[in-house]
């Protein structure tokens, strides 16, 4: 199968740093080829992939500051380039939100689109009231409740290489908070834990220009205790010793969060997680198996004394059976594989509704 797959350029792919739709666009596009399949990316130009690079952009748009004004002009530029090679694909594949809508409803091809954001914006509705026909993927069951209605060809839970991460038999002694600084993200229900139970908290994250107003008034001044380190962002290299050392990593979110690929991430090392009951949570986390889910703090409070309850291997052992990137493709692959019959299907009605009616 020749597949396209049209990423975000605010990241490379992988991202350098943060950057979850990215970072999952990389997952899958290696393993497709992986499995055999003929796979086009476009992407920034400094993305490392197993599949052909179309670069779009010299280098991830984040990384050239003040030299990027409007980053949706590279967006557009990158439509027109996947547009004038459709014909060397059997499908195409979008992971930047609905800025092709329009185009995909008129392409000659199959198209899907993997919404990765959250969908619960009022704006959103006119907008695919417009476009009922276009094809879409959730990357979790909630995600998709805002829109239940939406063209939906199936929800795929994201996917990571198995031996992306090793698994940490024996944990630290420190709690771990992984992401991005930001209002729903509540680190400082985070900082609250560490506080209340006497952990040591280490925060690992970004601080989007967006946030620095939160984190310089909000979350700076709770940084001022023994008990809490701010690393700042890290890399992937990183990661592994920061997630697997880990006691626990707390995901207290506020927000109906689409997936939360951290999860699964603290999963693969063996590492369970403290986690609030919101958007996608209880559909990835398994209470009580691979972490806990609460409900105040309290509860996350009362939570962390009960992590040594938990098995980390069992945490290895369903990410691996659950969430790994090969698992990821292969659904991918069935609704690919789908939408061709759509597409071959819809061709022949076509050539039924074109041939001439029989002479009496």
């Amino acid at each position: 199968m020749k597949i396209a797959q049209v990423a975000p350029l605010y990241e490379s792919v992988p991202p350098k740093f943060y950057g979850g739709t990215e970072r999952v666009v990389s997952y899958l596009t290696d393993e497709l080829v992986q499995q055999g399949h003929e796979v086009i990316l476009f992407a920034s130009g400094d993305s490392v992939t197993r599949a052909k690079l179309v670069p779009v952009s010299r280098r991830a748009l984040r990384l050239e500051g003040p030299h990027v004004v409007d980053p949706i002009a590279h967006h557009v530029r990158m439509l027109e380039m996947v547009h004038r090679q459709l014909h060397d694909f059997d499908l195409v594949h979008f992971h930047i939100d609905y800025l092709h809508f329009p185009l995909v409803t008129r392409y000659p091809v199959a198209a899907l689109t993997t919404l990765h954001g959250r969908l619960d914006i009022p704006d959103l509705i006119p907008l695919f009231q417009e476009f009922p026909n276009v094809n879409v993927v959730s990357i979790s069951n909630t995600q998709r409740k805002p829109l239940s209605w939406a063209n939906w060809r199936g929800t795929v839970h994201h996917g990571l290489p198995i031996g992306l991460y090793r698994f940490q038999e024996k944990p630290g002694s420190y709690l771990a908070f992984l992401g991005r600084i930001s209002p729903e993200k509540r680190v400082d229900r985070a900082i609250e834990v560490a506080r209340r139970t006497g952990v040591e908290l280490k925060i690992a994250a970004k601080v989007d220009a967006v946030d620095r107003d939160y984190f310089e008034t909000k979350i700076k001044p709770l940084l001022d205790d023994p008990l809490i380190e701010f690393i700042g962002e890290i890399g992937e290299a990183e990661k592994n010793e920061f997630l697997g050392n880990a006691l626990a990593v707390l995901f207290p979110i506020d927000w109906p969060e689409p997936f939360g690929l951290v999860m699964i991430e603290a999963m693969a090392c063996g590492t369970p997680t403290i986690a609030y009951r919101n958007g996608s949570v209880p559909e990835v986390l398994e209470n009580k198996k691979t972490g806990f889910i609460v409900d105040n703090l309290q509860d996350a409070v009362n939570a962390v004394d009960r992590i040594p309850l938990l098995s980390r291997r069992t945490c290895r052992e369903v990410f691996e059976r659950r969430f790994s990137a090969s698992r990821m493709a292969c659904d991918y692959l069935a609704i690919y594989k789908a939408l061709l019959s759509d597409e071959m299907d819809f061709g022949a009605e076509k050539l039924v509704l074109l041939k001439p009616p029989a002479l009496n």
